[in-house]
């Protein structure tokens, strides 16, 4: 038996020991020899983790917790190794070991547990530099990247100050080699500025060794092609598969309710183009958003005016036709007059082909050039097949038996005028699917108000510079983004951020490009201008969103590529069963039949079935303040049935403050408060702004600091004015041997007003207890129930401690709370859901939530449009409120709906259009489905498909709370 004496810690009383005493009495293998409030001291043979557990189960901490920076671990097996080796120690309770931290609890020394791990040929991190370096980034092209590079830097050794596509900001021990390593191995290049800050010196002085020259990949650019000449999802394909085989192109996705390519990577737009061209088709360049809108409107008007024109001229001809056959008119080659006058016909109908059909038979004839086939295969073939049939017989009538001699011009003219009238009417219908992006484009001024030596001047958007200041009068709209220098007003925002109330701007704030100055006056200097403004971010965003693919639409691509080729055949099988098998004359029914289901098979509808919801839904979700990284991301979230929620700055203000005090020794209130303020001034984290602030606010002198260290979920420390601080939650305390079970009681009070106790130890002695308290954002309470009324699992996921959890959990009524986690400890905690079958949305503000937002099968990012929320999820509010993640969702599950029901309508109606066409119905009818009205079947599914896509414009959400 072995006698092991263990710490004990919030152990205040002889009650709290006598549970303790009772609750060890029932475990075996284990005696206890002595207790009191501050340790124990057992007998045992065996594992100390039956022990570990009725203790903590009982709300008390027991032995040592060490947290040791590791280095030397190379894969799963040296961590196996380890944990091998403290398996087979009976004085180690618990252990959590990965490739960079040792996280064990027992009573085994700190040496001893050193000692095992240098044994089996690895290192502990005993002594480090804290320094604050910058790096520039090259090759992260999406939040996706921010998100991975995120979790390669998620370390206790790590803090990220500040991570986009574009820079890395961080307070580390480790190198700046080291940093440059870890990036490089990520897939990324990162080269050092050169302004370094040591911020922390702890043992000894390492010096960073020479930086290499970083290797910089390009970085993929973002092409947008306007194109023509696409008129069915076999289109689609064949563009993207001739973009895709273009030298330096590493993804494009052609949108065909919108007519556009957007080409990611390093190719020449001309060479792209030529490959388009090549293809069959046509392409131009986009300059910029107004050159793409004003060129997108004039090739929708001329679309639109060309299909009228072409329509009204096909149903010129074809109209009276079909009239002269119903009413009983002759449409058979009986006589010389017949023949005469239905050749003129014939000819009149040719002219016609070559006019008002034209664009079929060319788009045809390129797609047979290229061995592809298309929807315009389908109308050249069947509108062809039945001139040639009819000129054949007005040409020898006598090959044909009498029967046989019918004429089918009015089949012609009428499917071409009935097929163009329904792409012209697809078109005025397309063109209202954009919108939402054309009001964005409309947000942006074209001109701005400079002030210089105190002169103003309206100059040309083209012409403002950043660093410039800028005017902005009452009603005027605020041309690029910057910092208020001068003046108050309100500005309307709602376009931004979906947010109807007026947001006040004062000296100090941000204003942001596109939103309405409503009153007052303000100057303001100009910081982010052009293409890196909120609102062209905005744009692009809502652009790229627009043009990507769900699941859904990648089977609809491959079922379309395939699609037409099989029709085809089809068509061909019916002709060959109606010439072989079917009633007199053959001849007749074969044409009808065959030409029947080439016309009425429309792969139209099926390609634009996705596209079109896609583009709307994306759309709509811009004006609710919703911006969408992809389509993907909206099919994710129509399946969600978890919501997780980070509690700081998501269900709360983020916006902390010093609300409580406690003190245990001689300090004053203003003592204890300078002594945290002037140790905080080197974090970063809220809660110690929210000291700092409070310091500022009593006009408090805060002092340097010295040895300034923080550890990641835990606190800092370091000294100040000769004294050594530690600053940070129970379990830093516990760590570092400080005494807190005295201060217990008002660590309960603090935490049971929902704020946060944060310790702060002097010299090794507490000394005060500081409460922090973030208050409830007002609209929480009524999204947490309008998400739980959704039938959705909503579960608060916060590092703060359980109390606190608690208490805010209670007003809200959230029941699933896990709380005192480490920002390491998120993404577990999402694993966790997701392997009990969940499917997990997560939802955070900052940097740190960043692993558990990659993790999830949605990250939404409250961001009120910051960078580093824009980058790190697929969604992001623009607007701070949780009624935002119940609109995300509900906004997913009507656009995900919606492309069901079009992707429905469009295979219902070729399967059943099909053998219709085909004659299936022939032996209850006794006739065939005329070629003409499966023209108007094919021009009304495209049709239907638009405009139900367009009903997600009325998209409203079920929000009764919104206005509380």
């Amino acid at each position: 038996m072995n006698t092991i004496t263990l710490p004990l810690a919030n152990v205040s009383c002889m009650h709290c020991v006598n549970k303790i005493r009772d609750a060890i009495s029932l475990l075996p293998n284990i005696q206890l020899i002595d207790i009191d409030t501050e340790q124990l001291t057992v007998s045992t043979d065996s594992s100390l983790s039956d022990l570990f557990d009725a203790i903590t189960a009982l709300g008390y901490q027991v032995g040592f917790h060490y947290q040791l920076p590791l280095a030397g671990l190379s894969c799963g097996r040296c961590v196996a190794k380890i944990e091998q080796a403290l398996n087979e120690r009976h004085d180690i309770a618990h252990f959590d070991i990965n490739k960079q931290l040792a996280d064990v609890y027992g009573s085994i020394s700190e040496q001893a547990l050193t000692n095992i791990i240098v044994e089996l040929g690895y290192q502990v991190v005993t002594t480090s530099v804290t320094q604050h370096y910058d790096f520039t980034l090259n090759g992260l092209s999406c939040g996706k990247c921010v998100a991975k590079l995120t979790t390669a830097l998620t370390q206790d050794n790590i803090e990220i100050i500040a991570l986009d596509k574009n820079v890395l900001s961080v307070i580390t021990s480790l190198t700046a080699a080291d940093i440059i390593t870890i990036v490089t191995t990520t897939g990324y290049q990162a080269a050092l500025s050169t302004d370094i800050q040591t911020t922390t010196e702890v043992d000894t002085l390492v010096t960073p060794e020479p930086e290499p020259e970083p290797i910089i990949a390009p970085q993929d650019n973002v092409t947008q092609l306007l194109l023509s000449g696409l008129t069915c999802a076999s289109c689609v394909a064949s563009v993207e598969k001739a973009i895709k085989a273009v030298d330096g192109v590493s993804n494009v996705n052609v949108n065909l309710a919108e007519r556009t390519a957007l080409i990611y990577g390093q190719a020449q737009s001309q060479a792209i183009i030529q490959a388009i061209e090549n293809a069959g088709y046509g392409a131009e360049e986009s300059e910029d958003d107004q050159t793409r809108r004003i060129r997108q409107q004039q090739q929708n008007q001329q679309t639109f005016k060309t299909h009228i024109r072409n329509a009204t001229a096909s149903l010129a001809l074809g109209v009276p036709l079909m009239a002269w056959g119903i009413f009983g008119g002759s449409m058979v080659i009986d006589s010389t007059t017949s023949q005469i006058s239905w050749g003129i016909i014939g000819l009149i109908t040719l002219a016609l082909l070559v006019t008002a059909g034209k664009d079929f038979y060319i788009n045809s004839w390129k797609a047979f050039l290229h061995h592809r086939a298309t929807m315009d295969t389908l109308v050249s073939l069947g509108t062809g097949a039945a001139w040639l049939f009819s000129m054949a017989v007005v040409i020898a009538p006598n090959l044909f038996p009498l029967t046989a001699r019918h004429v089918y011009f009015e089949a012609s003219a009428m499917i071409i005028g009935l097929i163009t009238i329904g792409h012209a009417l697809e078109a005025r219908a397309r063109s209202r699917t954009s919108k939402a992006l054309e009001r964005l484009i409309d947000l942006q001024p074209q001109t701005a108000i400079v002030v210089e030596d105190g002169q103003e001047t309206e100059r040309p958007l083209s012409a403002v510079i950043s660093g410039m200041v800028l005017r902005l009068k009452p009603g005027a709209k605020v041309a690029v983004d910057g910092l208020v220098i001068e003046g108050t007003s309100y500005l309307d925002e709602s376009m931004l951020t979906g947010e109807p109330l007026a947001v006040h701007k004062k000296m100090g704030d941000h204003v942001r490009a596109g939103t309405i100055n409503q009153q007052g006056s303000l100057l303001f200097k100009a910081e982010h201008i052009g293409s890196d403004t909120m609102l062209a971010r905005i744009i692009q965003l809502v652009r790229q969103a627009q043009s990507s693919k769900p699941a859904l639409a990648r089977l609809a691509d491959t079922i379309s590529s395939v699609f037409v080729p099989s029709v085809m055949i089809i068509a061909i099988i019916t002709a060959m069963a109606w010439y072989y098998f079917g009633p007199q004359p053959a001849s007749v029914y074969m044409l009808v039949a065959a030409t029947t289901v080439l016309i009425i098979a429309c792969p139209c509808a099926l390609g634009l079935a996705t596209p079109m919801s896609v583009t709307v839904g994306v759309g709509r979700a811009a004006e609710l303040g919703i911006l969408i990284k992809d389509a993907e991301a909206m099919q994710q979230a129509a399946s969600i049935d978890t919501v997780v929620l980070d509690k700081t700055g998501t269900l709360t203000e983020g916006k902390p403050q010093v609300v409580d005090y406690k003190i245990y020794n001689a300090l004053t209130r203003e003592q204890l408060v300078q002594l945290a303020a002037s140790l905080e001034q080197g974090s970063e984290h809220p809660l110690a702004n929210a000291i700092v602030k409070s310091a500022q606010q009593q006009q408090l002198q805060l002092s340097p600091h010295h040895d300034f260290m923080t550890y990641s979920g835990l606190g800092v420390s370091g000294t100040v004015d000769q004294h050594q601080l530690l600053l940070g939650n129970a379990k830093f305390m516990v760590k570092n041997n400080i005494t807190i079970n005295h201060a217990e009681t008002d660590f309960d009070f603090i935490a049971n007003q929902g704020a946060t106790p944060v310790y702060l130890a002097q010299n090794g002695v507490l000394a005060g207890i500081i409460g922090i308290s973030d208050p409830l954002r007002k609209d929480s309470l009524s999204a947490v129930k309008r998400m739980q009324k959704m039938g959705l699992k909503v579960v608060m996921l916060t590092g703060d401690s359980v109390k606190t959890a608690q208490v805010i959990a209670n007003k809200l009524g959230i029941t699933d709370v896990v709380a005192d986690v480490l920002p390491d400890g998120k993404a577990a905690q999402i694993t966790l859901l997701q392997q009990q079958g969940r499917r997990v949305v997560m939802v955070g503000d900052g940097i740190n939530d960043a692993p558990a937002l990659a993790l999830a099968e949605v990250g939404i990012a409250m961001g009120s449009g910051t960078d580093v929320a824009i980058e790190s999820a697929q969604f992001t509010l623009m607007r701070h409120s949780l009624h935002g993640v119940a609109d995300a969702l509900e906004l997913s599950k009507a656009t995900l709906r919606n492309i069901k029901e079009n992707l429905f309508g469009a295979f219902v109606y070729n399967t059943l259009g099909i053998p219709i066409a085909a004659g299936v119905l022939f032996p209850l009818t006794g006739t065939l489905l005329s070629p003409v009205i499966a023209g108007a079947a094919m021009a009304l599914s495209s049709i239907t498909v638009v405009s139900n896509a367009n009903r997600l414009r009325l998209f409203k959400p079920s929000r009764q709370d919104q206005e509380k």
